[in-house]
């Protein structure tokens, strides 16, 4: 596919500057929508600093300001997003300031809905634009923060004293490419760049072409340190420690995964600059036929456990999924089962608004080699020439029919001894009470304990668009992988 903007810069092909201003021009916003953002936070502004100055004292003394991308100039063409923020002064307790917050939020955004991070707030939308109204506290500094969002106020100020009208720009552009290449968003399902670790990143490096060229090089783990706090360590791929919190690392959340797939989607444009990987084609959902092709052409045997997602925000839901599904893993690994490859998804039920998290269905696939195992199973005992142990454990098996052996191999006892029936089959094993032997989120085991589905080899197909969810992109990604 040529993207359509590429030829704004004449022959781009082997220009990354030229890519660049190409990109620029996509993903500044025009002047008509600053005026129309600017408006739409200025009144909210004024209607929020109305609701406050309707709370009692202290809480009336609350200040309110615009944060994030929208307040530093650096947000791409065409976002809605407006983040608003309610300072209340640190003498206000914690309940107040959740329940004056809402009353706030809800005054302001009638139509709102309450959603829920370290503590509760209000999202909606007005003149087309959606709008997050959170309450914090005005603490000092960002060290004596008492909730997560108190350090916000402190990023917006650090770093609308740094970045010019250029290095927004250029924010813009690496913001571009990540979400292009599927690795910006810090919340805990795609693990990636947030838009306070982008800024940061260009500008440490000066630039996004600066930038693009240090990521292509690194070794991680890498280490940065804008104010040279130089205290607190970091077992992570990625440490840019927070310029206003010497203990917090900005990249905790990303993972090896995402920051591996940066470097190879740097390395592969800064070798053939392009205008493509910013503005990549939307992935189609794959068709249940395709899935039972990929089935049949790959001899595996996939096998998926299918349920109603727990009522959790994605921030709470897919730790608990990637949790559930290595339990599984390791699970069926133990019982002599060898995974391929797995995966968890969760998704809306087919025609269902999507209008609570609970319509939701989750998956954890796991691809099997085979989901069948042999009659017997090979059993390790002690090595011969520990006595006592050795002797009880062939003892044990001496005179067990069913029992090949004791024999020895490699200095030790050994026997091939019957496996189970129910054990010979995943589908047996994650169908019965042995999956709760796996090490499973706490919630995602309460869903399963309320009933779930067990799919096998091409019955996955149903995946699509049968009555388990509408899993089509997910599934087109698993089977049509890429960096």
């Amino acid at each position: 596919m040529t993207d359509p903007e590429a030829g704004d810069a004449g022959d781009s092909s082997g220009d990354l500057e030229a890519v660049v201003a190409a990109v620029r021009r996509r993903v500044t916003p025009d002047e008509a929508e600053r005026e129309r953002l600017d408006a739409a936070a200025a009144d909210l502004r004024e209607r929020t600093a109305a609701a406050v100055a309707d709370l009692p004292a202290p809480a009336d003394e609350a200040d309110v300001f615009t944060v994030g991308s929208t307040a530093r100039g650096t947000w791409l063409a065409g976002d809605r997003d407006i983040d608003l923020f309610v300072r209340f002064p640190t003498d206000v307790s914690r309940e107040d300031l959740e329940r004056y917050g809402l009353r706030v939020g809800h005054a302001v955004l009638p139509d709102g809905e309450e959603e829920y991070a370290e503590h509760p707030y209000v999202v909606g939308s007005v003149d087309g634009f959606d709008v997050d109204l959170v309450p914090c506290y005005a603490v000092e500094s960002a060290t004596e923060i008492r909730s997560a969002v108190d350090r916000t106020p402190f990023h917006n100020e650090y770093l609308s004293a740094r970045l010019d009208g250029d290095l927004a720009g250029d924010v813009r552009v690496l913001k571009a490419f990540l979400k292009g290449i599927g690795v910006y968003g810090s919340n805990l399902r795609t693990r990636g760049f947030s838009g306070y670790l982008t800024e940061l990143l260009v500008l440490e490096h000066g630039g996004v072409r600066e930038t693009l060229e240090a990521v292509a090089d690194w070794h991680p783990p890498v280490r940065f340190d804008p104010e040279e706090h130089g205290t607190a360590e970091f077992d992570d791929p990625l440490v840019v420690i927070d310029p206003t919190d010497p203990e917090r690392n900005v990249a905790a959340v990303l993972s090896g995964d995402n920051l591996a797939r940066l470097q190879h989607h740097a390395r592969d444009l800064l070798s053939n600059p392009r205008t493509e990987p910013f503005f990549p084609a939307e992935s189609a959902p794959i068709d249940a036929a395709s899935v039972r092709d990929h089935v049949a052409r790959r001899g595996t045997d996939p096998v998926a456990v299918v349920f109603d997602a727990p009522d959790l925000v994605d921030d709470q839901l897919y730790p608990q999924l990637r949790r559930s599904l290595a339990g599984i893993e390791r699970e069926l690994s133990g019982r002599g089962f060898d995974v391929l490859r797995a995966a968890t998804f969760a998704a809306e039920r087919p025609n269902d608004g999507g209008d609570s998290a609970d319509a939701r269905r989750a998956v954890l696939l796991v691809e099997l080699a085979t989901r069948t195992l042999p009659a017997v199973e090979r059993h390790d005992g002690p090595p011969v020439h520990v006595r006592d142990h050795a002797a009880g454990f062939y003892d044990k098996y001496a005179d067990d029919p069913d029992a090949y052996g004791p024999f020895v191999d490699d200095g030790r006892y050994v026997v091939e001894r019957q496996r189970p029936q129910a054990e010979r089959d995943a589908v047996a094993v994650l169908s019965s009470d042995r999956l709760f032997d796996a090490a499973l989120g706490a919630r995602v085991e309460s869903a399963l304990e309320r009933g779930y589905d067990v799919l096998a080899g091409e019955d996955i197909a149903s995946l699509v668009d049968g009555t388990h969810g509408s899993f089509g992109v997910d599934l087109r990604g698993y089977f049509e992988p890429s960096v």
